[in-house]
């Protein structure tokens, strides 16, 4: 089976609705944020999340900035992440004045390490960021049990990881407050975009303020106060009605959506399954969590051997892609570093690589991803050197 198109890394699906709803916001001249469709998409999160409150923002980015702000983060504060992540989890407390204890991978899966919080924690310390890697749930209990005894908050970087679960739990709904993503590569995206869930009600009220700038706004349109005033610090987090409505018309199909995603993943998952005979690693997913079907990896044996497998299925039309560099070892943290070494999450930015998985990719456009796969290790079909 031989493909001449190029299959992408990502193909940003489009359910069909989004322009009807961006055009229903136009002629209704309703552009600005926290309007009828933002409503609605809140509405959608409610129900999913059954959380105490949820906002719309620009980005997961600025949801992070959000916590940190709700978080009371301030210079001196210690905040203890995964090294393996994207740079935003970090930012958002950095420009707070906090500094970042990194921890390293689990062995078996991207996700921070549980085990390796306690070693890290002291007096400084003031809140606890796991990331969902591909959406695949940290082990919550332990983090939250963590969190309990040394009264830490824990902010859910759930970027990945929308309609996903820990035990039945929505992820993004089990710390203090979570943070998702609806960037165009994400499992239900409108372009750019993200949502701050706040399942704590004390960060209710002021979540909501922050997000309007520092003002009392909402409350104002909802009748509540006769003005509306500055009343805390903030930014405009808040995303555009467009954007809004776009979002919408994906939420509409997240069933529809996932589902296929889940075929796509199952079909890389059993046609690569001989690759774990000859050391070749798949995801993972622990007995408490779900999966999303947000990515599909391979870990490779060794940084030479994912850079030629890269490049051999961009001879063959495929774009691969690895994944993060470690956030410890990076230009602008290393010298902040405490010099842990993170041999995990090292393997990880060495070795990991993203296969295309998009909702329109097509059975045999998948089969042919995995015979090329099969191909560069020479194993299925072909006999092994």
């Amino acid at each position: 089976m031989e493909i001449k198109k190029d299959i992408p890394f990502n193909n940003a699906f489009i359910t069909g609705k989004e322009n009807s709803y961006i055009s229903e916001t136009v002629t209704n001249k309703k552009l600005s944020g926290n309007g009828y469709f933002t409503k609605k998409c809140h509405q959608i999160f409610k129900n999913l999340l059954k959380n105490q409150h949820n906002l719309l923002t620009t980005s997961c980015t600025d949801a992070l900035e959000m916590t940190a702000i709700l978080a009371n983060i301030s210079a001196g504060d210690e905040v203890i992440m995964p090294s393996y992540t994207f740079v935003s989890t970090a930012n958002a407390f950095i420009i707070r004045g906090a500094k970042i204890i990194f921890v390293d991978s689990k062995e078996d899966h991207p996700g921070m390490d549980e085990e390796k919080i306690k070693e890290v924690i002291n007096e400084k310390t003031k809140a606890i960021v796991p990331v969902h890697y591909a959406g695949v749930a940290c082990d919550m209990d332990k983090i939250l049990a963590i969190a309990k005894k040394y009264n830490l908050m824990v902010i859910e970087d759930a970027a990945q990881a929308i309609n996903s679960f820990y035990n039945g739990k929505p992820l993004g709904s089990l710390g203090d407050m979570g943070c998702f993503s609806f960037h165009e590569t994400k499992n239900i995206q409108c372009g750019e975009g993200g949502l701050l869930a706040i399942n704590n009600s004390k960060f209710t009220e002021r979540g909501e303020i922050i997000w309007e700038k520092g003002t009392n706004r909402s409350a104002f349109w909802r009748g509540e106060v006769d003005k509306y005033n500055w009343v805390d610090i903030g930014s405009s987090f808040l995303p555009s009605e467009i954007n809004a409505a776009f979002l919408y018309a994906q939420l509409e199909e997240i069933e529809n959506i996932q589902n296929k995603r889940k075929a796509i993943w199952n079909q890389y998952n059993d046609g690569l399954t001989s690759l774990k005979n000859i050391g070749i690693r798949l995801p993972n997913i622990p007995y408490y969590a779900t999966n999303n079907a947000h990515m599909f990896y391979l870990v490779s044996r060794s940084k030479d051997e994912r850079i030629q497998l890269i490049e051999y299925l961009k001879q063959n039309n495929i774009n691969a892609v690895f994944h993060y560099i470690c956030l410890h070892d990076s230009p602008y943290y290393h010298n902040k570093h405490d010099g842990r070494e993170m041999p995990n999450a090292k393997r990880y930015e060495e070795c990991l690589v993203r296969l295309p998985i998009w909702v329109k990719i097509s059975k045999k456009e998948v089969n042919y991803v995995i015979q090329k796969v099969l191909e560069f290790y020479k194993i299925g079909s072909i006999k092994v050197n």
